[in-house]
């Protein structure tokens, strides 16, 4: 006997696609992300590191908010890779209030290293699509990102407010990853995990 609550057809689809967006991006990711355990690497400390590499040397704020970490979550990050020599952060000359975060060349040798592979390892986890799937599907999982935004924040988007009518989904942004796919001819990922 079934105990669990009536949904409506909406709430029913938007469970369905909720179920199959996690089971799709828990196995991406474990194909994806393995390696970089194994090069003593966190999903977020990769990341940082990628950010740093394509965009150069960022104030802490602009790096949080491009990997979509908090700020007391990215202190942390920020701290790791420091102990082990991969950035450095020092104060910006024109406004001691900013902090700037920058590859040591050590952090600049080994992101470099990792991700020609990695990159690899994105395109072959997304093989099973073809560009035109691959576009709806970056338009789609932005367009979804963004109706997520609460009130107020730098988006200026809530949810449930209306989509945007941008004709490339990356053009409001020039530094996501589609937009680093492009100039790097591959995409990279950052997320989080323990």
């Amino acid at each position: 006997m079934d105990r669990s609550p009536p949904t409506s057809d909406a709430e029913h689809r938007a469970l369905d696609a909720y179920v199959k967006l996690a089971r799709a991006t828990a196995a991406v990711e474990a194909a994806v992300h393995r390696p970089l355990a194994e090069a003593g690497l966190t999903i977020s400390q990769f990341g940082v590191l990628e950010a740093l590499l394509h965009l150069g040397p960022m104030p802490q704020g602009a790096l949080a908010r491009k990997i979509l970490k908090s700020p007391a979550n990215l202190t942390t990050v920020l701290d790791n890779l420091a102990r082990r020599d991969l950035i450095r952060r020092r104060r910006d000359v024109g406004d001691r209030r900013i902090v700037l975060v920058q590859l040591t060349d050590a952090g600049e040798a080994l992101v470099a290293s990792l991700f020609p592979e990695h990159a690899r390892r994105v395109a072959q986890a997304f093989e099973a699509l073809d560009p035109a799937q691959l576009d709806t599907l970056g338009r789609l999982c932005r367009e979804l990102g963004l109706a997520q935004a609460a009130p107020g924040d730098r988006t200026g988007r809530g949810a449930g407010a209306a989509r945007p009518k941008t004709a490339d989904p990356a053009a409001a942004d020039p530094t996501t990853p589609h937009q680093l796919a492009r100039a790097a001819g591959a995409a990279g990922v950052n997320e989080e995990t323990p």
